[in-house]
């Protein structure tokens, strides 16, 4: 059974070397599509493009907000194919108008990618899941339809806002529907979580991602994933968040930088 993320990421080739898409509106934040989900279909052209199947890196500049349940062309430009990696770069538009654009290497990843590793981050701390808070029973001022999609448990002693007094998220999370967690969707999950500055400001208005890069490091065993965001510098309204998921056996499988803008008056960047 086809899960909604492959679904509602699916891509279909023009047969001029570009790709076509449908973002829905079911994985929207507010009015638009969440950005991770946004670059999810534009990931899944650059690797039908390359030899490689498995995102080692992906950098994502997102230009503009994307539009839910509008068509998408996604213009793809392989840079290089090589023996053990490939990397190509690609565009999502929409109406025009350029929304994302990424980077990405490819390569080859399996369960056992951390074997015999001497540095790794410990997984954090946390209850379990069914110990821990929804993200739709979360006060944040805004529709998520996301959690139609997505099943997000916070660390209770972060929920609530500004009453952790520290920039920092943390919990698990999962697809509704259960589907296994592929390589391909930790960069959807580094951008699926309220921002860690929810944690020490409380509700902070829009914290539109300008980049994310996640480093894809393992494909991760079925279950829950568990997650860590932490914001260690917000200067002049812009901040950098940092990010690690493990899979339920403890492995690292991403790690993630954002470069975000912290607005309160609810204007596009």
């Amino acid at each position: 059974m086809t899960s909604f993320f492959d679904e509602e990421t699916s891509i279909e080739p023009n047969g001029d070397g570009s790709w076509r898409t449908e973002l829905s509106a079911q994985w929207n934040i507010g009015d638009n599509p969440n950005g991770g989900y946004a670059a999810s279909a534009l990931l899944r052209s650059l690797s039908a493009s390359v030899p490689h199947s498995a995102p080692l890196s992906v950098t994502s500049h997102f230009q503009r907000p994307a539009l839910g349940d509008r068509a998408g062309t996604i213009e793809v430009e392989v840079v290089r194919a090589g023996r053990l990696t490939s990397t190509a770069t690609g565009r999502l538009l929409q109406g025009d108008k350029e929304r994302i654009r990424s980077i990405a290497t490819f390569g080859q990843l399996d369960g056992d990618a951390r074997t015999g590793t001497t540095v790794s981050f410990p997984p954090v701390s946390l209850p379990d899941p069914d110990a821990c808070r929804s993200r739709d029973t979360l006060a944040q001022g805004i529709d998520l339809p996301i959690m139609s999609r997505l099943d997000v448990r916070l660390d209770p002693e972060l929920a609530e806002p500004g009453v952790a007094g520290r920039a920092e998220m943390a919990g698990w999370i999962r697809f509704r529907d259960e589907a296994p967690v592929t390589a391909g969707a930790l960069p959807l999950f580094c951008d699926a979580f309220p921002p860690s500055l929810f944690g020490l400001l409380g509700r902070v208005g829009w914290v539109p991602t300008l980049e994310l890069t996640v480093h894809v490091r393992a494909i991760p065993v079925p279950g829950w994933i568990r997650a860590r965001f932490e914001t260690r510098d917000l200067a002049g309204g812009f901040l950098i968040e940092d990010g690690v998921l493990w899979d339920e056996a403890g492995s690292v499988v991403a790690q993630s930088r954002q470069l975000a803008l912290l607005r309160t008056d609810g204007s596009d960047s």
